[in-house]
């Protein structure tokens, strides 16, 4: 026992290596977790006596747990069965198959990520692009929703920029989950995307086993009053109109719906316009082609959008207009009918997110143009734009008729900038081969009538094909 044993420097070393891994993960990581858990769980304790809607549980439970519960839910394992004879494979292939879905879709969210430095990015990055314009309305329709029930955004989808205005706006009330399509699974937003509780989706996936997967998870984390956001068009606008609904994820939520559970649903449309889509380009000639392969490269955003925030840092203004985001009428599920077709619940969504729409001066100015087809001076186009801002209803108006002036002196110069309008010797005209890209912004108000829409609907349409 007392005898002197030699050993090699390295294996004495692996020895001891080996024996401090061991000691950390036995004795004292689990003190260090319980330490920084309890931290967390106090921080978070703290933000919920802030926020409107309180975070749930279900959101904070840890990924691994909710990627058990997912694989091995009843409806899942039937369909793992299902898969493996459809398949002809062994039902563990099948069972990793599901497993490997769950990862995929779950997210990782982080408090500290979402509130400290997500809502910091989103706040800074929509204030250096767009001056911010809500309804007065917003905050009353937000406060005056049940605290027992799941809210559910239901929004247009513009721009990628959509993720950025909603996630700041409902900072002060909660914590949203989006649904976010193969765009983000890119290294390293995909992992910041993920701890800000997003959930991957395939929207081109047509397994029945991937299905149920999100499915589940879906009705998990409605049932959990996880606060979530759907874009019910599946993607974005290529004319700026508003596009036919998708029922995929809102099916989900409806066929999981217990009406006599204590959690109603409430669906609220969200509407959103700008008055420079970052994108329209790039969607204008993807519709023109008929596809949605959108060319822009992910270096070439992030690049953008750091020239954006370094210049706003240093004091001028990098702002494209007005970025206005506005809540329609709540709908309860509860109140409408579980039993009523996915179909029509998409479309009355869809109906009150078209009456919300905020009507701003791009478009307007845009309209206006199309309409007249000819040149017309500075002080024409401002009584123009008045005289159909008047003819649009009365919470919808953006720009107030003091500010009205200016904002459409200032977009008039963007316009002409991007060699959309140009100014000749009788006056504004569209530049040639231009109208497409003011069909864009006119789509987005298109369903408003005023006097002349006919004609002006025509030529957008037109336009926009």
């Amino acid at each position: 026992m007392t005898q002197t044993v030699q050993l090699p420097l390295w294996l004495f070393i692996l020895i001891v290596v080996f024996a401090a891994v061991t000691a950390l993960s036995h004795f004292l990581l689990p003190s260090v977790r319980w330490f920084f858990r309890r931290r967390l769980e106090r921080a978070v304790e703290r933000l919920n006596k802030r926020l409107t809607r309180p975070i749930e549980p279900f959101k904070l439970a840890r990924r691994h747990d909710m990627i058990q519960r997912l694989i091995y839910d009843p409806q899942v394992s039937l369909e793992i069965v299902n898969y493996a004879r459809s398949n002809g494979v062994p039902e563990n292939v099948a069972f990793q198959k599901a497993r490997d879905y769950a990862r995929e879709i779950v997210p990782r969210f982080s408090t500290f990520a979402y509130f400290s430095f997500g809502i910091r990015l989103a706040r800074l990055l929509a204030n250096a692009v767009y001056r911010i314009e809500t309804a007065a309305s917003n905050e009353t329709t937000f406060a005056s929703l049940p605290r027992d029930a799941t809210v559910v955004f239901v929004m247009n989808h513009r721009s990628n920029m959509d993720y950025m205005l909603v996630t700041y706006l409902a900072a002060r009330s909660s914590a949203l989950s989006y649904a976010v399509g193969e765009w983000a699974r890119v290294w390293p937003l995909s992992t910041l995307i993920r701890s800000m509780g997003a959930y991957f989706i395939r929207r081109r996936s047509r397994g029945a086993l991937y299905r149920k997967v999100l499915a589940r998870y879906v009705q998990m984390a409605t049932a959990g009053g996880v606060t979530q956001a759907f874009y019910p068009e599946g993607g974005l606008s290529l004319t700026g109109a508003l596009q036919p609904p998708k029922v995929g994820l809102l099916s989900y939520v409806v066929e999981g719906f217990d009406p006599e559970g204590e959690r109603d649903i409430i669906f609220v449309p969200v509407a959103i316009n700008y008055d420079r889509v970052l994108e329209d380009r790039v969607l204008i000639a993807a519709g023109q082609r008929g596809d949605r392969r959108f060319g822009a490269r992910i270096t070439v955003v992030v690049g953008f959008v750091l020239r954006k925030m370094w210049r706003r840092m240093r004091g001028h203004d990098t702002r494209f207009g007005t970025a206005a985001v506005t809540f329609g009428d709540p709908l309860s599920l509860r109140r409408t009918g579980a039993e009523v077709p996915v179909s029509e619940l998409s479309e009355m969504l869809m109906d009150r997110i078209a009456q919300a729409m905020p009507v701003l001066t791009v478009p307007l100015i845009a309209r206006v143009m199309l309409q007249t087809q000819a040149p017309m001076s500075e002080a024409e186009l401002l009584s123009k734009v008045g005289a159909t801002l008047g003819q649009m209803p009365q919470r919808n108006r953006v720009p107030k008729p003091e500010v009205l002036a200016e904002r459409v002196a200032r977009a008039s110069a963007r316009l002409m900038k991007r060699g959309v309008i140009s100014e000749g010797a009788q006056g504004l005209e569209i530049v040639p081969g231009q109208e497409p890209v003011l069909a864009f912004y006119a789509n987005s108000i298109a369903h408003f009538p005023s006097e002349d829409a006919a004609p002006a609907a025509e030529i957008a349409a037109t336009a926009g094909s």
